[in-house]
């Protein structure tokens, strides 16, 4: 298994296979707490070979600095057959977020576990707007 993206965007879409991100960003500049971000995604493109074929759980973790999560774990299953004429085969998957309150300015994570083991991590700042 190979992660080819996890990323905090605006947007994100899949279109025939592939995987389309718009304004990655890992900074959030609030005027008042809670900072509210109207809309975003997380994009995950996952590449898998023929040992791995089959179906994976996913969870996404969204926690503050001190590990309390902010939105419940998100949990998912990915499913899916290689070709005969093909070795590998990637999956995308996003998740789109509406109304992302983030209750104060620090550093958040965004957690990736597969199959129950950790993957990776994405930061998320907030910071108050710059004068």
């Amino acid at each position: 298994m190979n992660i080819e993206a996890f990323i905090l965007c605006d947007a994100a879409t899949e279109s025939a296979g592939k995987l389309n991100v718009l304004g990655a960003f890992d900074t959030l500049f609030a005027k008042d707490l809670p900072a509210v971000h109207p809309l975003c995604a997380v994009a995950l493109r996952v590449r898998f070979d023929r040992t791995e074929e089959g179906e994976h759980k996913v969870r996404i973790a969204f926690v503050d600095e001190d590990g309390t999560a902010i939105i419940p774990n998100l949990d998912g299953q990915v499913n899916f057959r290689i070709g005969p004429d093909q070795p590998i085969a990637c999956v995308n998957l996003i998740l789109n977020l509406n109304g992302l309150k983030l209750p104060k300015l620090g550093p958040y994570s965004i957690d990736l576990s597969i199959d129950g083991q950790y993957e990776k991590s994405l930061p998320l700042f907030v910071r108050h707007v710059p004068a």
